[in-house]
């Protein structure tokens, strides 16, 4: 009932109540839809996108809704994210209870399933708004949270899932670096599927004529400037309070506001150099974890499924923290990670679970309902921003700190597929 009210309050804001603000990005899609439908004019297909070819897929299934004026498309984008949620609803509801071998300080034999993932992830849907529905990253995150729970039994699977995701937002690919490291063969299991879903997209996009487009989300993207509500923005951000060489001006090609002030320019390349460099860096610290507990992580199903998570919390954070552009749709990469590490009680997230509610809810302040007030240079919700900014460094912090932190698995752990499966306790002393 819970999930179906917070659903429906979504559909509500973002359909009938403020349309314009909330689901705006909806009319975008409708209108490329309508040119592909009605004039052969695919994205991709028939010029430059600022998306992957994928998101052609979601895009074209709410078309059912109808592509020309009207509310039928925002009500059909929004069944299917609902649909979609639903299922990655009910894999945080079944989710795997794990445990660590009998002796350790998490063992625990006889636990209840929990539902505390899926209650979490439903309020941060809540707190999150409109903009949890209203977006492309809306079709993404559920598909993240199957590929997550998932991964240490069917790694093959979860491979596929972040890769076809990846090709309808590009963040999901990133995670596939957290699988890489916590399996025992990951050219097969994770390399080797992934590369067949992209060769099945680069097919596709090759028979319909667009294989000179099909990388062209990547220059739309490199040409951008900061974007208003990134974190690198925030010094800029909180100097335009009192000063009038910042200014936010709309980037009309692509529809973002962006912001412009001494330095920005060279911040924003900067951030375009770090942003790899940084997920470079995640990646190899996630290595060098994987490597100083030994060869008693493969029989520690509590250890892989904490790199794995954890590993993708700290590459959805470097993504937004070292990212240019900062849309608040891109708050909701949060989700997935922590809803995942609740419904399998992993160890520590509880601290970690706190600031990601936080987040939400200073990014719904600011979007939809005081956006305004950014581009105005309001102080209120300019300080909500700076301070959601500033909470996700914090929480790229607690992040790396529980992961150095992780303790060495026992050295006659049972080896995880003789496991009966249960699970480890939430209230452990990591952040």
């Amino acid at each position: 009932m819970a999930f179906l009210l917070v659903h429906g309050s979504l559909m509500y804001v973002g359909v009938v109540a403020i349309p314009e603000r909330a689901f705006w990005d909806l009319g975008l899609y409708r209108y490329w839809m309508y040119l592909g439908l009605h004039d052969g004019q695919w994205p991709v297909l028939s010029g430059s996108w600022v998306y992957p070819a994928g998101a052609v897929v979601p895009m074209l299934v709410a078309g059912v809704g109808g592509v020309t004026a009207g509310s039928g498309y925002m009500w059909a984008w929004s069944l299917m994210v609902t649909a979609l949620d639903a299922v990655a609803l009910g894999v945080l509801l079944h989710a795997p209870r794990i445990a660590r071998p009998a002796g350790s300080r998490w063992h625990h034999a006889h636990e209840p399933r929990t539902t505390t993932g899926a209650w979490w992830w439903i309020g941060f849907l809540l707190l999150l708004g409109p903009i949890a529905m209203g977006r492309l990253d809306a079709v993404v995150a559920p598909v993240v949270v199957v590929a997550l729970a998932v991964t240490l039994r069917h790694p093959r699977v979860s491979s596929a899932l972040l890769a076809a995701a990846a090709w309808v937002k590009v963040a999901p690919g990133a995670l596939l670096l957290a699988v890489v490291v916590a399996v025992r063969r990951p050219w097969r299991d994770v390399v080797l599927p992934a590369a067949l879903v992209s060769l099945g997209v680069l097919v596709a996009v090759a028979a319909g004529g667009g294989t000179s487009h099909v990388a062209s989300f990547l220059l739309e993207q490199g040409e951008r400037g900061m974007q208003v509500e990134s974190p690198g923005a925030t010094p800029w951000l909180v100097a335009g309070l009192w000063s009038d060489q910042v200014v936010i001006w709309l980037n009309e090609p692509i529809v973002t506001w962006e912001i412009r002030g001494p330095g920005t320019v060279l911040a924003a390349d900067v951030l375009g150099t770090l942003f790899p460099l940084g997920l470079v860096a995640a990646g190899g610290l996630l290595w060098w974890c994987r490597r100083r507990l030994g060869d008693g992580f493969w029989g520690d199903p509590v250890a892989q499924r904490e790199l794995v998570v954890r590993g993708a919390m700290l590459l959805t954070l470097t993504m937004l923290v070292l990212n240019k552009v900062g849309s608040p749709q891109y708050m909701g990469w949060l989700a997935p990670p922590v809803a995942v590490a609740l419904a399998l009680r992993l160890p520590g997230w509880r601290t970690t679970a706190w600031w990601t509610l936080g987040v939400a809810a200073e990014t719904q302040i600011v979007f939809p309902w005081g956006y305004d007030q950014v581009l105005n240079a309001g102080p209120g919700v300019t300080s909500v921003l700076a301070a959601r900014n500033v909470a996700l460094v914090v929480l790229t912090v607690l992040t790396v700190r529980a992961l150095l932190r992780q303790p060495a698995p026992r050295p006659d752990a049972v080896p995880a597929a003789q496991e009966p499966g249960p699970r480890a306790d939430l209230e452990a002393p990591v952040a």
